[in-house]
């Protein structure tokens, strides 16, 4: 019996927020918010206030004064007159430069460590065990140290290239590994080269779409169509039909050596490669572990079934096992491209100029403006962070399982 003073049924009542299970997880998650916006409003402040009481203010005017010091690797423009905002985004450039090419090289050492782990050799199953037990125990900073102790000590001076040092001589008469990097040729684009660059581009695009194709029509019909050969004559062909056709629009300049040291090419310093091959081989060993535990989460079965159909253990692998196990290899593959973006801020270590050696280093101590600088390189480490989840997520739900 329902006393006149009840609330009709179906009637919302304050109480519900906290003991009906539908909104008690809204209810705590709205007041944690507001006590989060209430301290950080408290830290600003706070901040505020003590900034005004020792005459000081939040400014970024300090990014257009000229920065006053030197990069040693620089992907683009700069001098020392340059402005502060210059030096950052020449920082930035370098951080991305390392991040990228150590979460490719990490994927590819990680891959095939993880897949050689599991072999049935038994000396390369233990060499891989070996390589990942011995990398991953030891702290990344020391396989930086370790890596530019080797650039720098063992690699001869530029100068020993006039043929002192025999051991001293130029790869292929192109590659020079000297202690202050490495020397490669660089590229020279003219009139029409982009248009060989952009064909490359859409190369790689199409020998991802025809493998993907031919992947969609063997699970469809069965008919396995040829991947190697077509994908090699994808990546060439065009290329190089139309960099003939254009009249050679892209050509290399080669690094010589003048004086005591070496002009021309593109100098990859010791520093950048320490940094580099130090990400790569430390986070390659996680790598590889992802993918053993996504390869082992695999039913055996899948394996027997594919071999009774007549598929060789190569096919097998590509075809069968590792599309499945992408969905246990990707989650945690997210937080190693994370990890690796974040550890490269050691770069300072050995002196490469990163971000953190620019705006969070020479042009904090400078200005003495540690707040924005601080703020900046957190805005900065936060974006990279996101837009790499960001993508991989899609990623990772284009190749999820999906049930229907």
């Amino acid at each position: 019996m329902t006393s006149i003073t009840d609330p009709p049924q179906g009637a919302f009542r304050l109480s519900m927020l906290i003991n009906d299970t539908r909104y008690r997880s809204y209810t705590f998650q709205f007041i944690a918010l507001i006590v989060l916006i209430a301290a950080i409003a408290y830290l600003f402040a706070n901040l505020r206030s003590n900034l005004e009481a020792a005459g000081l203010n939040i400014s970024f005017d300090f990014l257009r004064d000229p920065a006053g010091y030197d990069i040693n690797q620089r992907p683009i423009e700069y001098d020392s007159q340059s402005s502060h905002l210059r030096a950052s985004t020449v920082g930035v450039l370098n951080t991305l430069i390392v991040a990228f090419l150590a979460c490719v090289t990490a994927t590819i050492f990680g891959v095939i460590a993880g897949v050689l782990r599991l072999s049935n050799n038994w000396v390369v199953s233990k060499l891989m065990a070996m390589y990942v037990e011995m990398f991953r125990n030891v702290p990344v900073l020391i396989w930086i140290i370790i890596i530019f102790s080797i650039m720098t000590v063992s690699m001869p001076a530029p100068r020993a290239f006039r043929g002192d040092d025999p051991a001293a001589t130029m790869l292929f008469d192109a590659f020079a590994f000297t202690n202050r990097g490495v020397y490669v040729p660089k590229p020279v684009l003219d009139s029409g080269g982009l248009i060989v660059v952009a064909v490359f581009i859409l190369s790689i695009i199409g020998i991802f779409a025809y493998r993907r194709y031919a992947t969609k029509k063997l699970y469809a019909t069965g008919q396995l169509l040829p991947t190697f050969w077509p994908s090699v004559a994808m990546f060439f062909v065009p290329t190089l039909l139309f960099y003939f056709i254009l009249g050679r629009p892209i050509t290399l300049e080669y690094p010589s050596l003048q004086g005591f040291n070496f002009q021309g090419g593109i100098q990859l310093r010791g520093s950048l490669i320490a940094l580099w091959f130090a990400l790569a081989i430390y986070t390659g060993a996680f790598i590889a572990e992802n993918v053993r535990a996504g390869i082992q989460a695999i039913s055996k079965g899948q394996t027997e079934a594919a071999a009774s159909l007549g598929l060789r253990p190569g096919r097998i692998m590509n075809l069968v096992i590792l599309p499945q196990a992408l969905r246990v290899i990707i989650p945690p593959l997210i937080s190693q491209y994370l990890n690796i973006t974040k550890n490269s801020s050691l770069a300072i270590a050995v002196g490469y100029m990163d971000v953190t050696a620019t705006l969070g280093g020479i042009t904090l101590n400078q200005t003495g403006r540690a707040i924005e600088a601080i703020l900046l390189l957190m805005l900065f480490y936060l974006t990279i962070s996101l837009l790499i989840s960001a993508v991989m997520n899609v990623y990772n739900n284009s190749v999820k399982l999906k049930e229907r």
